[in-house]
Formats: C-alpha cells, structure tokens, sequence
C-alpha cells in the first residue's frame, strides 16, 4: 500500500492508498483544502473541526447536485434511446413495406414483359 502525505489548512497528513493511486488523492486533498480555505477566508478562524465539518457539507451539497443532473441526464439518454429504437423499428416496416411494394412491382412488369413477348410471337 502506497502512502502520501498531504497538506490540509497548513496541516500535513499521512494517508494510506492503493499503487498508483498517490496523484489522485493529493489532487483530492488539494481540491478540499481549497473548500477549506475558502471558508476560513470567508468566517475566519472558527475551530479546525467546525471547518472541517462546513467544507465537508460543502462537498457533499455539490455531489448531490451532480447526482441530480447525472439522473436528468440518464432519464434524457433513456428517452433519446427509445426515440432512436422507435425510429429504427418505424424505418425497419418502412422498409419491409417498400421491398414488397417493389417485388410485387416487379413480378407484375416481369409478367407484362411476358404477356408482350407472348403477343409479338403471335
């Protein structure tokens, strides 16, 4: 298991995760501070754990704001796929309507062409 230390409101902590995971979690860490900077620039000094807690909740309300535009999205891609499946299926009887409108067309010129073979020997 790799181990990182990381840098939170002046802070350096020692974390644990997997190989190859260190980038990713310092890009974790730094992104919290952030939170946790922004809040200490806008309430000042009000305790290590009340900020740690409010940027905490900070995080979590945006993940739940991307939860909620993720389920509008996969609702909006359900139904571009059942549109899209109902036009397939439309073009597919489409299609099979145009083929036996075709074939039946062309038996009827293949017996004409037959009929007038047939008078022209006579």
């Amino acid at each position: 298991m790799a181990q990182v230390t990381v840098s939170i409101d002046g802070k350096q902590y020692r974390m644990a995760c997997d190989e190859g995971q260190e980038e990713h979690l310092i890009d974790l860490a730094q992104r919290f501070d952030r939170y946790v900077s922004h809040l200490k620039d806008s309430f000042g000094e009000i305790g290590d754990q009340r900020l740690t807690v409010m940027a905490g909740i900070m995080v979590m309300d945006e993940l739940s704001e991307l939860q909620k535009r993720v389920k509008g999205m996969e609702s909006e891609v359900a139904t571009l796929r059942k549109t899209r499946d109902d036009a397939l299926m439309k073009a597919d009887k489409n299609d099979a309507a145009l083929t036996g409108a075709l074939s039946g067309l062309a038996h009827r010129m293949e017996a004409l062409a037959q009929k007038l073979a047939t008078e022209k020997a006579n």
